[in-house]
């Protein structure tokens, strides 16, 4: 099968290590297709980095089902797009955050969130809300790091990281703690192994729930809120 795992940033370096993280999870035969959105933000950090980012990736999402893919997962915490790009697509689209959410709320009664800037924590709390996890999510917390600081300077954002998921456990209660970043994956076994609390990584859940949803041919609804969007003649200018 083939799985499309697109970053809605225009940093190819994140891509990379998005790829190698989740190539190191899937079945054997299973392809992934890693793309980065040209001519979007740097980084994803706010509503306003959300939607430029929009258009490029739903491009990106068309050509890349016109290449074979099969599911898509939307490496970015924010989930962005994933209404539009659902409707668009006619493989499952998976983001992130909710699939993580959905395996933290199955291996744990209780979770916290770790992200990078504050700015996040609202977004962040909106999307668990949404998602119907809010009860079960104790607490969305920052390592207060620009999120390209994730490749710039990784040894102070693993430490950072490392004492929020053991301030997630000691002063929230919480059993399991979810990344809230795709450039944190490839910290997630370290930061297990360091911490002793399960760390889960948004971008390997969401490429293990992928397979298994093209493995079970499932397909996104066509016939209500996800169909597909209605074809539009140009507007014409006024004179």
């Amino acid at each position: 099968m083939r799985i499309l795992i697109v970053n809605p940033n225009s940093t190819a370096s994140m891509t990379e290590t998005i790829r190698a993280s989740a190539q190191r999870v899937v079945l054997s035969q299973t392809q992934i297709l890693a793309r980065t959105v040209a001519g979007s933000p740097a980084s994803i950090e706010g509503h306003a980095d959300e939607a430029r980012a929009v258009p490029g990736l739903l491009d990106t999402i068309r050509a890349a089902e016109a290449e074979g893919a099969q599911a898509t997962v939307i490496a970015c915490f924010d989930d962005p797009g994933l209404g539009a790009a659902r409707e668009v697509a006619h493989g499952p689209v998976l983001g992130i955050c909710q699939a993580g959410v959905q395996v933290a709320t199955t291996i744990a009664a209780r979770f916290s969130i770790v992200t990078t800037l504050p700015r996040s924590v609202p977004i962040i709390e909106d999307l668990v809300d949404g998602y119907g996890a809010g009860r079960q999510c104790r607490r969305v917390r920052s390592v207060n790091l620009p999120v390209l600081a994730l490749e710039e300077n990784p040894a102070e954002a693993f430490a950072r990281l490392r004492s929020e998921i053991r301030r997630s456990a000691e002063e929230d209660g919480a059993e399991a703690v979810l990344l809230g970043c795709a450039g944190m994956a490839e910290m997630c076994r370290a930061l297990q192994a360091e911490t002793g609390i399960p760390v889960i990584d948004g971008v390997t859940a969401a490429v293990k729930l992928a397979e298994g949803m093209v493995g079970g041919g499932f397909a996104t609804a066509k016939g209500g809120s996800y169909a597909f969007p209605r074809e539009k003649a140009a507007a014409r200018l006024m004179a």
